[in-house]
């Protein structure tokens, strides 16, 4: 079977039960931007070598194919959605007991593979203000943005340690230049 099928030659794709609508509608926006997001943790999954985190990121990178489907109209169980947002909770407190306390706010970056996770965190936020806004038009499931919001501060997180692990300081925002 092919890869390609032409029906979406003219700029419309189908959503689960077949509907056609065009590609550039909000709805397909956001389920290409949580593609997006779980390439960018696929980069990550492939360089993180901490056995636990890498297999929560394997986690979450399915949720977001199921998330992505529920919001084409695949009806499914998200319930367990709210299970894994308690363990990126309780993951997030253990990274965070060992980092030290923020003050002020840090610029991202750091090593090459903390930058990476502050761009998917980046990437993250704007899915989640992407699936606000099309709740303002249809039905969604309150915990995808719960979970979507719980998956960047994870990041957030998880850069600030990857840092820490690496022996990279953080920089520390100064504030806006004064003249």
């Amino acid at each position: 079977m092919p890869i390609y099928t032409r029906t979406g030659d003219d700029g419309t794709t189908s959503l689960f039960g077949g509907k056609r609508v065009l590609k550039c509608e909000d709805l397909v926006d956001v389920y290409g931007s949580i593609d997006e997001l779980n390439s960018w943790m696929g980069l990550i999954v492939s360089e993180l070598t901490i056995g636990h985190l890498k297999k929560l990121l394997l986690d979450i990178q399915s949720d977001l194919l199921i998330i992505g489907s529920n919001l084409a109209g695949w009806k499914t169980d998200l319930s367990p959605l709210t299970t894994r947002a308690r363990r990126m909770e309780k993951t997030i407190d253990d990274l965070e007991r060992d980092l030290p306390k923020l003050t002020n706010f840090i610029l991202p970056g750091g090593n090459t593979e903390a930058s990476r996770v502050h761009i998917a965190r980046s990437v993250c936020r704007r899915v989640e203000r992407q699936v606000v806004a099309v709740s303002q038009k249809e039905h969604v499931d309150p915990i995808i943005a719960k979970y979507l919001n719980r998956l960047s501060d994870l990041f957030f997180m998880l850069a600030r340690f990857i840092n820490k692990q690496g022996k990279v300081r953080e920089t520390v925002w100064s504030g806006i230049p004064r003249k």
